[in-house]
């Protein structure tokens, strides 16, 4: 990338950057470095996306620290080595002071709509307060994990206690001695959990389908380490590249019927026997399918928290809700003081439930009605200068989604630069390659095991898989290190 792209005379340029999470901080910095002026527009009033809304007990990272952080400004003094969430929160805010983002980024503005007005090359932005803006080029950077989605269980509403989703804790609801419900047991669940079951009177946790869980290498790093990793930067890159090996290596437990997929299972297998004496509890907690179908969780508490003995897990499925309990469908009556809905994210709808049109009207939601696809994730065909970080099949299962976004910031911003150094209208991806692209991608998936029989947030209804990356990171970023133009319309002003 070059160091500086200065828009040539009488040509003003400028992006619109969505969203101030990890992938849209690191998309300004580097089109700042690049002399390409931007605005980020943030829905919220402050930067941190994904982390500075999921703010339940215990909420933290499963990627290990040195490698939750952006490669140019690592952090030698974490707390432990996985951050909890406050830590995460503070050390974007952190790079969105020290890289002076601050005063280009609008607070409170949602967008609604972005509409390509392909005879001026502009890209028309229109906020949910009714706002309008223009940007030759839009770089979204909402991510696949922003938008909670709550259970369609009958009579939810009717609910009279205290009801919400992980997600959006309600820290005002005390739970104290409470009868509490859970609905769902995925990664959020397994943090807050046992967290509150301690202080709760009665834990109820609705359990779909089980999950593979491994134990979590965590603990606090000592001072001796943070005083030698501040002395000595080079071990903090030495610590990095080391973590994502053995990150990277991984992957090869997610190809169908792999040793290394075996030896997952057998580790989790030896977690839950240890911990779980009950057969009856343990039945329930045995997955039947694959480990990594759907995401292998890593978690030391999980287990002791659901054998304590006032927390219960039932299998039997939802019936409805009433003014003060959960049914299920065997008829059986869970009395409820809070029910807490840890029931994931809306990941499959991406952009939803901002309209974005392209060339000739097309509406992108349209266009990705049987499953959200993009050119190497960043780019749709007939949606030109129009790019994503975190889009369709970038997401992992076994390392850290931090790498992913610095190949695609690297890959967009080139774009970028090429769209002001050619002085083009547009750039926009040609339907061959993006089709040839997703063609071979998903060839790929059918060897892993996200593309087994189980369900997952990772797929569409109909099983398509949608979310995530079907091979090494490794390859992802050789793929990504330069964009190839002759896969582009390039069309001049």
């Amino acid at each position: 990338m070059s160091e500086s792209v200065k828009p040539q005379a009488g040509l003003a340029f400028s992006v619109a950057i969505l969203g101030a999470g990890a992938g849209g901080l690191a998309m300004a910095i580097s089109l700042q470095k690049a002399g390409i002026p931007f605005t980020i527009y943030e829905k919220a009033a402050s930067v941190g996306g994904t982390w500075r809304d999921n703010t339940y007990p215990g909420s933290g990272c499963d990627v290990p620290s040195m490698l939750y952080s952006y490669s140019f400004e690592p952090k030698p003094d974490w707390s432990r080595k996985f951050a909890p969430q406050p830590e995460i929160v503070d050390y974007f805010e952190g790079v969105a002071r020290k890289y002076k983002l601050l005063p280009h980024i609008r607070f409170n503005t949602e967008i609604a709509e972005a509409h390509f007005d392909e005879a001026r090359g502009l890209w028309r932005i229109r906020s949910v307060s009714g706002e309008e803006f223009t940007a030759n080029a839009v770089v979204s950077g909402v991510g696949q994990l922003n938008r909670p989605a709550f259970p369609k269980i009958e009579g939810l509403e009717t609910f009279r206690g205290a009801a919400f989703h992980s997600a959006r804790w309600d820290h005002s609801v005390g739970i104290a001695g409470k009868r509490v419900a859970v609905i769902g047991n995925g990664a959020s669940a397994i943090q807050f959990v046992p967290e509150i079951a301690p202080k709760v009177g009665h834990l109820t946790i609705f359990q779909r389908t089980p999950n593979w869980c491994v134990p979590k290498p965590d603990r606090p790093f000592r001072e001796w380490e943070k005083n030698l990793f501040r002395a000595v930067p080079a071990l903090v890159r030495l610590q990095r590249w080391w973590t994502y090996l053995m990150l990277e290596r991984n992957y090869l437990a997610f190809v169908q019927g792999s040793f290394f997929g075996k030896l997952f299972e057998k580790a989790a297998l030896k977690e839950l026997e240890t911990h779980i004496k009950d057969p009856e509890l343990r039945k329930k907690l045995t997955p039947d399918y694959p480990a990594g179908c759907k995401r292998i969780l890593l978690t030391n508490d999980w287990y002791p928290a659901l054998a304590r003995d006032n927390v219960h897990v039932e299998t039997s499925r939802i019936a409805r809700v009433t003014e003060n309990a959960v049914v299920t469908e065997d008829g059986v009556s869970y009395p409820a003081d809070v029910i807490i809905c840890a029931t994931g994210f809306e990941s499959t709808d991406f952009l939803a439930p901002m309209k974005v049109t392209g060339r000739g009207h097309a509406d992108l939601n349209a266009v990705w009605a049987r499953g959200a696809e993009a050119h190497r994730g960043v780019a749709v065909a007939g949606f030109p200068n129009f790019f994503m970080l975190y889009g369709p099949n970038t997401n992992l299962g076994h390392n850290s989604i931090i790498f992913m976004l610095e190949c695609q910031v690297n890959y967009i911003s080139q774009c970028i630069e090429t769209i002001v150094k050619d002085r083009l209208r547009y750039l926009d991806v040609k339907p061959a390659a993006m089709e040839a692209f997703n063609r071979n991608l998903q060839q790929d998936m059918q060897k892993t095991v996200w593309a087994a029989g189980c369900s997952s947030w990772y797929k569409t209804a109909d099983g398509r898989v949608t979310n995530n990356w079907s091979s090494f990171t490794a390859k992802y970023w050789w793929e990504m290190r330069h964009p190839d133009f002759d896969e582009f319309s390039l069309v001049g002003r």
